[in-house]
């Protein structure tokens, strides 16, 4: 290989690598910002091939969609001293190349930025607001002040904002454990106030149930009295005229009751003479 070879093909070299240099490529999504000597000269927003300097200028590349922004949950005090454990979600698209690159450089930089403009909305928009007004139909009217916030300072970093959301709002967990304390306290209390009133009228009914048993009670006892007396006086009357008819069987008759009363009971002695009325039924019985 000769000196011209040589030459021709260390041209070739230099022209491939010239041209490697002078050529860049804008995906579709993507939008870029060319930097000469550091200094931004243009943005390239359309897709394709394009064409630069070699070596004395450079490319850097942004993301032309729509990105998320998830920053980590923050505690945000109500204008009502509630305070609320905040978690939310941004939603946003880098429309000036040229500022962004101004101001925060890098999608990095940028997402920090962002989350604090968002955090800096929502304790102001929600320092004027009551968990009350979180609850109701306000809320709306809450979520787009913030919304509209975040978007006029984001627009300083060459952002736009599409949406910002409260993914959840939580209390605290001190103070759910307060609050879950104080609602087990309350509700023993009525518990406790449950069963004092259960037991009082436990009472009223046992009472009134012992009563209603001794009104029943002596009623029924009452009516056995006058019946065993009714009963009573039916008997003597009976045995009366029973004993009228035939005036020896009744003291035949009392004279068994006698002997019964008197033999058995083993506790009852007894000294009578052979020739004693109570004997009269023994003699006639041997005769």
């Amino acid at each position: 290989m000769n000196k011209i070879q040589y030459f021709l093909l260390a041209l070739i070299t230099v022209a491939v690598v010239f041209a490697a240099s002078s050529i860049y490529t804008v995906n579709e999504g993507e939008q870029a910002l060319v930097l000469q000597f550091g200094k931004p000269v243009r943005v390239v927003k359309d897709p394709g091939l394009k064409l630069k300097i070699p070596f004395i200028q450079n490319v850097v590349f942004y993301d032309a969609r729509l990105l998320n922004l998830d920053p980590p949950a923050q505690e945000v005090v109500l204008n009502d001293k509630k305070r609320l454990d905040v978690d939310s979600f941004t939603r946003y698209k880098i429309i000036d190349p040229l500022k962004f690159y101004q101001t925060v450089r890098n999608e990095y930089q940028a997402q920090s930025k962002l989350a604090e403009i968002v955090n800096s909305s929502l304790r102001k928009v929600l320092g004027r607001s009551t968990l009350q007004e979180l609850l109701s139909q306000k809320r709306t009217q809450i979520m787009n002040d913030i919304s509209a916030a975040v978007k006029i300072d984001a627009q300083q970093i060459g952002v736009s904002v599409a949406d910002v959301r409260i993914r959840r709002a939580d209390l605290p967990v001190e103070v759910l454990q307060a609050i879950n304390a104080r609602m087990k306290t309350e509700r023993e209390r009525e518990a406790k106030e449950f069963r004092a009133q259960g037991s009082q009228e436990a009472q009223k009914i046992r009472a009134s149930a012992d009563k209603d048993k001794t009104i029943i009670l002596a009623d029924a006892e009452k009516q056995a009295d006058i019946i065993r007396g009714q009963g009573d006086e039916q008997a003597i009357e009976i045995w009366n005229k029973a004993a009228g008819q035939d005036k020896e069987f009744f003291a035949f008759y009392r004279s068994l009751q006698a002997y019964n009363n008197a033999f058995t009971d083993n506790n009852t002695s007894l000294v009578l003479s052979p020739e004693s009325e109570f004997f009269n039924f023994f003699k006639n019985s041997m005769k």
